[in-house]
């Protein structure tokens, strides 16, 4: 590993149990950790709203972001994490995660994962999935303890909580 591991945090379980899989590891290699929250800034559907409420949405959802991430890095500093720097970065998540890992030069990249399957990834898409394809290092995908999918997509008990995934 080059020494950076960035983490990927959106306040979902499996984004905080990443978050703590990279402080883990963190800890265990000495590697610098970063933290990085995506806001996505391309609307879905059309909204109403004139240039001056557009920009005001915009400016308000920045600044919700930039709290959540800088909370969620105080977090772990409270926790006894070693935090190089919390990232806001704007755009498509799985394209600005990848971005921003590039111009770390991170050596790891971890996300965390859903687990959704077949259609629902389908119509939602998975930034862990598109993070994994086009990244330039590897990635660590975790799952929140607990979740897992059986063969036959059927949930199923305890899992080890980590699933690496090769980038």
């Amino acid at each position: 590993m080059s020494g950076r591991i960035l983490a990927a945090v959106d306040g979902s379980g499996e984004a905080d149990a990443a978050a703590g899989v990279a402080a883990e590891i963190s800890a265990a290699t000495g590697s610098e950790l970063h933290v990085a929250f995506a806001l996505p800034t391309d609307p879905i559907a059309p909204f109403p709203f004139t240039r001056e409420e557009w920009a005001a949405q915009n400016d308000r959802a920045r600044r919700a972001a930039r709290q959540f991430v800088d909370e969620k890095a105080a977090e772990l500093e409270a926790a006894g994490v070693t935090l190089k720097d919390a990232h806001l970065v704007l755009g498509e998540p799985q394209k600005e995660i990848v971005r921003l890992g590039e111009e770390l030069d991170a050596g790891l990249v971890v996300v965390g994962s859903r687990g959704l399957g077949g259609l629902a990834r389908a119509l939602t898409g998975s930034v862990s999935e598109a993070v994994v394809r086009h990244a330039h290092c590897p990635v660590l995908v975790v799952r929140e303890r607990g979740r897992g999918r059986g063969t036959g997509g059927e949930e199923v008990g305890e899992k080890s909580g980590t699933m690496p995934v090769g980038g």
